[in-house]
């Protein structure tokens, strides 16, 4: 029976389709239509369709990770949002916390709150911790609505204090609000059933600034879908698993980083394609380089690292998410000088369009794509995206501008100046991952991916003594293929605070059901899914929490597990109280990777052209066509392989080998190479 799935990524840049048709991978990318991604979505399946001679009426299943919500936080460009809070409490999410990202700038402002005071309404309710200690009046709430209807809000955050443990008066709150506004209305007891105030309440605040404009692309992407008989979309969330749109548009802040979850779920599926051909790469540093930005992660035992602490566009996120460090370093990043003569590149990117000055779109501003160009990593006769020709004419002139500002010896000296701090801002960001947190990256694979990944990669590796690099057969479009590799996946949670050693295990086992429950209600199927339980524990008197597995609740067992986990983390553990603050369930659902089968035929080689490499400068290089390199063949560097969506440097230091299912394996060749030079070509 023929298995047709289809994975849709939209990224600043492109949108990247990965079509899997019974063990073939077709894959496309189109540029990202900015003022409807849906629009380069639909784009991007009637490519991919076309090129594996399918209808798109064919296709099984449809899954989509969408930068929807990233985007409306970045660009503040969400929904009017209003907040209903408990009185005494209307200005949390301004007073934030005491901590400050600039200790010393005397010039620092704190960015604005989602939700101005003139939108923030109180209520007159209370419940403590231990009970509903003032009820909310209903007409209260009605009077609220219409105040909330007069300042022309296009949805509602509604936190109460101490919800998260009595959401009675909340859930009352709520309800009156839905009756009587026609605008979605985000409950924190359901968004978010988390103690801490003011991370509950911008969580709140965040899904219901996100909402309209989650349900609104939802809408339109499923309709242009049913146009075509595709089927309606499962989507990605910002913990690595799918889910339906229906429970998505429930939970619109779960969308938050979906495109970089699905690299990092594509890089865990791949970086263990090794086992049973030598050694298996199960920890391996997730390296994604794309037109606008660069996100790293880790994997573990095969894994991604999920965390539930994350900030995006200074807005506290308190659900679970793959844990992911961006930083603004990718193809499309403009190289520029500062006031002080300094070479500096990005955040700011050319984008799509006009994009890099290679692009032969109008743009004139240099980028590391057009130092790649310069330097010849890609050539004239490069089709990126397996159509877009290059004009080096047109990076050069960029660069030669470049050296200009900089008083830099010409178009050669900026693209190497340029892809050495654009690798050295990418080289901070796996650090921060890696060595920050008491990891040796040395320990690590680098499985890189993304259209300008593979390039960069060995540099980025010798800078930190990594021996192996991965480049998955997809490479350029792989967070598209981890879409087709992730699970389904549901989290619900809820604060209870007590003790291990107060803890009574059956009131924490009914708790575990009724959150089992909760995580299998919106299962596609709850009958096929599994059931994962933990609990978030801190020592007595600390204020943050690490998250362990339990299985079947013995305070003596977690407390064990948890002195083992902060010993792996901080070097130590205590003989003190350990408290579990937050219990947890995820119901999961697998869906099998999908194989890839490559075979590989005809002359790889396509002939040489000069590139540049740091220690040998400009030498003679060897170019191969990607797609015809049959598994099992190696590379000696330095060469240039070229697939239709990303290219892959390996340096003269370094060899390549062909994996059985198409992935390029770099391992470095110890002969004195110097990695302190930093990684830039000279």
């Amino acid at each position: 029976m023929t298995d047709v799935r289809i994975g849709v990524d939209v990224g600043g840049t492109f949108t990247d389709v990965a079509l899997h048709v019974d063990g073939s991978l077709t894959t496309a990318k189109v540029p990202t239509t900015e003022a409807d991604q849906s629009v380069g979505v639909l784009d991007g399946i009637r490519k991919a369709c076309g090129r594996a001679g399918i209808e798109p009426a064919g296709i099984d299943s449809f899954v989509h990770a969408t930068t929807v919500s990233v985007n409306a936080l970045l660009e503040r460009a969400g929904a009017r949002t209003a907040l209903v809070t408990t009185a005494g409490f209307r200005d949390v999410l301004e007073i934030a916390r005491q901590d400050r990202p600039a200790l010393y700038d005397l010039d620092a402002e704190k960015p604005a709150p989602l939700v101005p005071r003139r939108r923030r309404f109180a209520v007159d309710e209370r419940a403590t911790v231990d009970g509903v200690e003032r009820p909310v009046d209903p007409e209260e709430v009605r009077a609220i609505a219409a105040e909330i209807e007069a300042v022309d809000a296009e949805s509602v955050a509604v936190c109460f204090l101490h919800a998260y443990a009595h959401p009675e008066n909340e859930r009352r709150a709520a309800s009156v609000l839905r009756e009587e506004l026609d605008v979605p209305v985000s409950a924190s007891h359901e968004v978010l059933p988390e103690f801490r105030e003011y991370e509950r309440t911008a969580t709140t605040a965040a899904d219901a600034y996100l909402a309209p404009a989650v349900e609104g692309y939802l809408g339109r992407l499923t309709e242009r879908a049913r146009e075509v008989d595709v089927p309606e979309p499962l989507v990605m969330q910002a913990n690595g698993g799918v889910a339906t749109a229906d429970a998505v548009r429930e939970r619109a802040v779960a969308t938050a980083l979906s495109g970089p979850a699905a690299g990092v779920v594509g890089a865990a599926a791949t970086a263990g394609e090794g086992e049973g051909e030598g050694e298996a790469a199960a920890d391996a540093v997730s390296f994604d380089m794309g037109g606008t930005s660069t996100d790293v992660s880790l994997v573990r035992d095969g894994a991604a690292e999920r965390t539930t602490d994350v900030e995006i566009g200074a807005v506290p996120i308190r659900t679970p998410t793959v844990d992911v460090a961006t930083v603004g370093a990718g193809g499309g990043s403009i190289a520029w000088t500062d006031a002080g003569g300094a070479l500096r590149v990005g955040p700011e990117s050319a984008g799509a369009d006009p994009g890099p000055a290679c692009y032969g779109r109008g743009g004139e501003r240099p980028t590391v794509t057009d130092a790649d160009v310069v330097l010849g990593y890609v050539g004239p006769e490069t089709a990126l995206g397996g159509e877009l020709r290059i004009d080096p004419a047109a990076a050069r002139a960029a660069l030669e501008r470049l050296a200009e500002e900089a008083g830099l010896d010409g178009a050669a000296e900026a693209a190497r100046g340029a892809f050495r701090v654009a690798n050295a801002t990418m080289t901070r960001a796996i650090r921060s991952v890696t060595v920050e947190r008491g990891r040796d990256p040395r320990e690590f694979d680098l499985v890189a991916f993304g259209g300008a990944g593979p390039m960069h990669a060995a540099a980025l590796a010798a800078r930190l003594d990594i021996e192996r690099v991965i480049v998955p057969a997809p490479a350029g479009v792989l967070s598209a293929y981890g879409l087709l590799a992730a699970d389904e996946t549901h989290d619900a949670l809820r604060t209870v605070g007590t003790t291990l050693a107060e803890a009574d295990p059956e009131a924490v086992e009914s708790v575990y059901d009724d959150l089992a429950e909760t995580a299998l209600a919106d299962a596609t199927e709850p009958d096929a899914a599994r059931v994962e339980l933990a609990a978030d524990c801190r020592y007595e008197g600390q204020s943050f929490e690490l998250t362990v597995p339990v299985d079947g609740f013995d305070p003596e067992a977690v407390a064990r597990r948890f002195r083992a986990r902060h010993e792996r983390a901080y070097g130590y553990a205590l003989d003190a109280p350990v408290e579990v603050v937050t219990l947890r369930a995820t119901a999961t659902i697998d869906r099998a990777a999908p194989e890839i089968r490559r075979e590989g035929a005809g002359d790889a080689r396509r002939g040489e052209r000069e590139a540049r490499f740091p220690g040998a400068g400009a030498v003679e290089t060897a170019m191969y066509d990607g797609a015809a390199l049959a598994p099992g063949t190696s590379v000696a560097g330095p060469a240039v392989v070229e697939r239709a969506e990303s290219t892959t440097v390996v340096p003269p230091d370094w060899g390549a080998s062909v994996r059985r299912d198409g992935a390029l394996v770099l391992d470095r060749e110890r002969d004195g190479t110097d990695a302190a030079d930093g990684g830039g070509p000279r």
